[in-house]
């Protein structure tokens, strides 16, 4: 049974929407999250009774943001604040699926080129 996108979801559940792992590949690193928590001032989970943190669907959307930008893009934790802090968050989502399409562009030419030069081998 899975839960609607406008349910809240747990730290764990979020680990596993942006496919975090850890190091070792062992656990669900939610320390990660904690961390960004701490780093970005926009991520606002819930947290109740036990401290245990629920997040709506904006913060999922902004976590998946963060980490793209970190781990796809490879920016500094300091340049995510700024543009976070700038306002640009909404035109991440354009700048993430531009992204995506050209590296899939590129993956497509990449297996173009191999597949000329295995027929080149043939001849």
């Amino acid at each position: 049974m899975n839960k609607s996108d406008k349910a809240y979801k747990t730290i764990g559940e979020v680990a596993k929407i942006l496919d975090l792992k850890s190091r070792t590949g062992q656990k669900i690193p939610t320390y990660t999250i904690r961390y960004w928590e701490k780093e970005f001032k926009q991520i606002k989970p819930k947290i109740l009774n036990g401290n245990r943190r629920y997040y709506d669907k904006s913060n999922v959307d902004l976590l998946k943001k963060i980490k793209f930008l970190l781990k796809d893009q490879g920016m500094t934790i300091g340049g995510v604040k700024k543009i976070l802090n700038l306002g640009y968050s909404n035109d991440l989502d354009e700048f993430s699926n531009k992204t995506i399409r050209l590296n899939n562009l590129k993956n497509n030419i990449d297996n173009i080129s191999q597949i000329i030069k295995d027929l080149k081998k043939l001849k």
